[in-house]
């Protein structure tokens, strides 16, 4: 049997997303060698699907597209893409992860990005990056601003008719690529590993994701975005531009229901974010958020969400118990009100988005000894002294691998748990020293 390839490194970064990008620029800016393993085929994480960030409103993409630039070609930074953690052990004063690649189905030493079998490729499948809004190909690099810019093919709906092969000017497409499995020893790691939003289709009274016209947070970044599916906000199902919006807040959190007993933090904010966004692209329409309370909590928030009420948003503090089709393609919303004699009463809209809650996007169990608290998110053993200490020694979390968070706070974790991993790794080499 062929002995697995061995990679040594100062530090292992599980997570290409901005906690992750942020822990290995630090750490790499310090001289250590880092190795960064994402699931995905592009580093950027969710904040690079974003279209802006509150409360600046900033591009999203302006703000991480140059941390990905930067780690890709930082020198003591190595990326390895679509490729999966099976286990992450201790043993001899070190790190032992057992890393699968995934097979892309293209040689990536071969690859030059030029997407020619991208252009080529007869097949279309529902493109996810795009909120499955509208179509990609079989053959295909993720995004344009993806990194690494190196195609990859969807086996499940490939035809195997060969023209990306025939196209290739560098003979990079191989359809008998296997996953290869590898080990990276390295002293210390750091677990971004991120999040990922609740179902669209879990609650029965929200109808499943069966209502037309009902649609996820994620989603409505892309119809927002410049890049989007459409180049304008549109509702699916008719292309009928919305003069009334809907937003239903804890959708996926604090619903015990759900068993997701914890507020996500962050639904208020961006769902803000988005109804100003909206009443920039669509003047005149209508935009309601229904809400139980408003988590205004960092800096500069309770004045984005007063200047969201000055330009006419309604907030209407209600709780939303059921939706359901309406003519035309129009969602209902039945809702009791929260304030006042606390009546039921129903509302029509265009256009309804449920603002998703987040939950851990990997789950450590039978991969590593690290645990996880109640709420299923990477558990800190002193969140006060060191929020992103883990019980596993020279193991560390960052971002919202450990709970819900903002952008902001994410990265100012991302730069604890380096700088907690780089003294982990300089008190290793004191004691060598010594």
């Amino acid at each position: 049997m062929k002995e697995k390839l061995r990679l040594q490194y100062d530090a292992l970064v599980v997570g290409g997303g901005i906690a992750g990008l942020q822990s290995a620029l630090d750490l790499a800016d310090q001289d250590f060698k880092v190795a960064v393993v994402e699931r995905d085929a592009t580093i950027g994480g969710k904040m690079i699907r974003l279209s802006k960030v509150f409360p600046t409103l900033d591009c999203a993409s302006c703000i991480t597209t140059p941390k990905m630039a930067a780690a890709a070609h930082h020198d003591n930074i190595d990326l390895f893409t679509y490729c999966e953690v099976n286990s992450l052990n201790r043993s001899d004063g070190q790190l032992e992860a057992s890393i699968t690649q995934k097979a892309r189905y293209v040689d990536a030493d071969k690859c030059i990005g030029c997407r020619q079998c991208e252009y080529n490729c007869p097949v279309y499948v529902p493109d996810d990056e795009q909120g499955g809004f509208n179509l990609r190909k079989a053959a295909y690099i993720p995004f344009s601003n993806a990194i690494p810019q190196l195609a990859l093919i969807d086996v499940e709906n490939c035809a195997l008719c060969g023209k990306c092969a025939k196209v290739c000017p560098t003979d990079a497409i191989d359809y008998a690529q296997k996953p290869e499995d590898f080990i990276i020893e390295a002293k210390t790691a750091v677990l971004a590993t991120g999040f990922r939003l609740t179902d669209l289709n879990q609650k029965k009274q929200y109808g499943m994701g069966q209502v037309a016209n009902v649609i996820s947070s994620l989603q409505m970044e892309r119809l927002l975005a410049p890049h989007g599916p459409y180049q304008r906000v549109i509702r699916p199902s008719d292309g009928k531009e919305p003069e009334s919006i809907a937003y239903v807040q804890c959708a996926g959190s604090r619903d015990l229901s759900l068993g997701i007993s914890y507020c996500s933090r962050v639904c208020c904010m961006y769902a803000i974010k988005q109804a100003m966004l909206l009443s920039g692209a669509l003047p005149l329409a209508d935009i309601t958020i229904y809400y139980m309370d408003i988590r205004a909590f960092g800096k500069g928030y309770e004045q984005f969400y007063q200047n969201a009420k000055a330009m006419g948003i309604e907030f209407v503090k209600a709780k939303v118990g059921l939706i359901e089709q309406g003519e035309n393609h129009n969602v209902l919303l039945r809702i009791e009100e929260q304030e006042g004699d606390g009546r039921v009463t129903r509302r029509e809209h265009d256009l309804v988005v449920l603002s998703l809650g987040m939950i851990p996007d990997w789950n450590p169990a039978g991969i590593c000894k690290v645990t996880t608290d109640d709420d299923a998110f990477i558990k800190c053993i002193q969140p006060k002294l060191s929020p992103t200490l883990t019980e596993m020694e020279g193991v560390f979390v960052a971002g919202t691998a450990a709970g819900p968070k903002d952008i902001v706070d994410t990265i100012a974790e991302a730069g604890a748990a380096a700088m907690e991993a780089s003294n982990y790794l300089n008190s290793l080499a004191s004691g060598r020293a010594a």
